[in-house]
């Protein structure tokens, strides 16, 4: 076990927004591979959320926690009806209370009542007006930040970063369930277990790391947008896209937790002018909800990126397109490319 010091080597992802297609294939598989115990009903360690959106839980993001000029911003502890529940559905009255075909499943809460809000709530719901509406996807995942407020927050020592690789850890033999650390989190990405009054979190697959094999929402991704391997590493893709070429930047960096996930900024199509024509100077997405997500820097990535697409364009090549395009599938796992279906699997007694 670690603590808040620096590991001997920064195990990091970048996600290319450019290329996510919103249909949650990370989602369900972290999902069956690690919140189906008890208590985890409910727990979506990875979400893929829509922008713009309120997010999950609603207005994530507006919720405190992290730090401001380097101190603790108090955080709130969202309702569990913000968060959403493993809502029931009125399954007999459709298909046996003889109205079927003239009903239709509806959610329940645990006390009976209707959902107002739930895991991807306002999916695909976008803004601006027509015809220059826009929206985009946003994976959230834990982002094994370098200045975890999470792990600042905790009482008991509970959350900690390995020494090995910077994940960020929960220690569920040690937590008391306080969920300050779920207050802390300006991501929002920590969640409580009612019935084990223990915090739980994305681990980053790290017992598949520990074999060579990448997370379970990189290897699942039809979209080929999940790079990983160690940010330390100048030979890596996700040195390259975060130091050298800078295109791949931290999520809300006024949170000053120092994420270790990263994101390549959407380029929507250009906007259309009072005469219906492309305005080449014109942006589907308002600069502002970028800059709010990504920082000022989002403009250099963005004339970066564009640069090279006019480069390839004139038959010229491009390394780091090559890198973000990903033709071939085993470069995106960087030193995790074992495949797990060769792993040999301990036998049961």
């Amino acid at each position: 076990m670690s603590g808040s010091g620096a590991p001997a080597r920064q195990f990091a992802m970048v996600l290319d927004l450019n290329k996510c297609l919103g249909c949650q294939t990370c989602t369900v598989a972290c999902k069956t591979q690690w919140t189906r115990g008890p208590g985890m009903e409910a727990m979506w360690w990875n979400i893929v959320g829509t922008i713009p959106g309120r997010g999950t839980p609603r207005d994530a993001f507006e919720r405190g926690g992290g730090y401001r000029d380097g101190e603790p911003v108090p955080g709130e502890l969202p309702p569990k009806r913000e968060w959403g529940e493993a809502w029931e559905f009125d399954y007999e009255d459709v298909y046996t209370g003889g109205e079927y075909g003239r009903s239709f499943l509806r959610p329940r809460e645990h006390d009976g009542g209707s959902p107002q809000w739930g895991p991807n709530w306002d999916e695909d719901m976008g803004g601006g007006e027509y015809p220059n509406s826009y929206f985009f996807y946003l994976p959230l995942l834990c982002m094994n930040c370098s200045k975890p407020a999470c792990l600042e927050a905790c009482p008991r020592d509970t959350v900690y970063r390995r020494e090995e690789d910077g994940i960020v850890l929960v220690d569920e033999d040690r937590c008391h369930g306080y969920r300050f650390c779920v207050e802390a989190c300006p991501y929002k990405r920590m969640y409580f277990n009612e019935q084990r009054v223990i915090a739980q979190k994305c681990t980053s697959c790290f017992p598949r790391l520990e074999e060579g094999v990448a997370p379970a929402c990189v290897r699942q991704c039809p979209g080929r947008l999940r790079h990983v391997g160690w940010l330390d590493d100048p030979e890596s893709t996700i040195h390259k896209l975060v130091h050298t070429w800078k295109v791949a930047l931290p999520l809300r960096p006024d949170f000053e937790v120092l994420p270790n996930v990263f994101y390549v900024p959407p380029i929507l199509p250009l906007a259309f002018d009072d005469e219906g024509r492309f305005d080449d100077q014109g942006s589907r997405v308002p600069v502002e909800v970028l800059h709010r997500l990504f920082g000022p820097d989002v403009d250099r990535v963005i004339a970066t990126i564009q640069k090279e697409r006019d480069r390839v364009a004139k038959g010229r090549r491009s390394e780091l397109l090559d890198v973000l395009i990903a033709r071939s599938w085993n470069d995106l796992l960087g030193p995790f490319d074992v495949d797990p279906g060769e792993l040999e699997r301990p036998r049961r007694p």
